[in-house]
């Protein structure tokens, strides 16, 4: 059986975004995975650490401080539908992007994978926001070298408190084969639900799963 398992895990790919709507009852919905071309690098670091409440001169309870993750995602180049997708530029009749101070950047699910000796592992973190990247260049020397983009990432817990999922040794075919069709949300919890709605998922506030129309 252990042959069947990862064992390694290497190369970073597949990257993808969808945009995350909160709906005023509270209803979490994504749209359809779009692709990141050009996954460099990716790396978060968890937000949060366990702390200790003590009592009767002992560690009494350990409260779990999980807020997430923080860290970097290395693209070669952003892509244009990413930055007026997410980070709010806007495409004039010029096809020239605009950059405005007013604009409240976009929530999304970012989805990944990493390459196995057996399978790939492929991952979603539900409630993410970026930064706007560094603006930074260098003159050629000797030779050519490409300069990447770096967005800073934070993935914080949803209001139900699901932070991540990654597709493990025994991931249903399906669910793995659909991995970047639709954002996954566990049916086996009943404050959720994956449909098939367009390439759109859906939970409501009360906890109940709903398709959309």
């Amino acid at each position: 059986m252990s042959d069947k398992n990862n064992k390694v895990k290497y190369n970073l790919k597949n990257a993808h975004y969808a945009l995350l709507t909160v709906g005023e009852d509270g209803a979490v919905s994504y749209a359809a995975p779009v692709p990141l071309p050009g996954s460099v690098s990716l790396s978060l670091d968890a937000n949060g650490e366990p702390e200790n409440f003590y009592a009767d001169g002992i560690a009494y309870y350990v409260i779990n401080n999980n807020m997430g993750y923080d860290g970097d995602l290395e693209l070669a180049l952003i892509p244009e539908s990413f930055r007026t997708d997410v980070l709010r530029e806007k495409l004039d009749a010029k096809g020239v992007l605009i950059e405005n101070s007013d604009a409240e950047l976009a929530l999304f699910a970012l989805l990944f994978e990493f390459d196995g000796d057996v399978r790939h592992i492929r991952h979603v973190m539900y409630n993410c926001s970026a930064s706007r990247p560094k603006i930074e260049g260098k003159t050629n020397e000797e030779k050519k070298e490409v300069q990447t983009e770096t967005l800073t990432i934070k993935a914080t817990p949803l209001s139900d408190g699901k932070v991540k999922a990654k597709t493990g040794n025994t991931t249903d075919a399906t669910v793995y084969a659909d991995w970047y069709k639709a954002v996954y949300l566990p049916a086996a919890d009943p404050a959720s639900l994956q449909a098939d709605n367009g390439g759109k998922s859906v939970v409501d506030a009360a906890g109940n799963g709903k398709a959309l129309s």
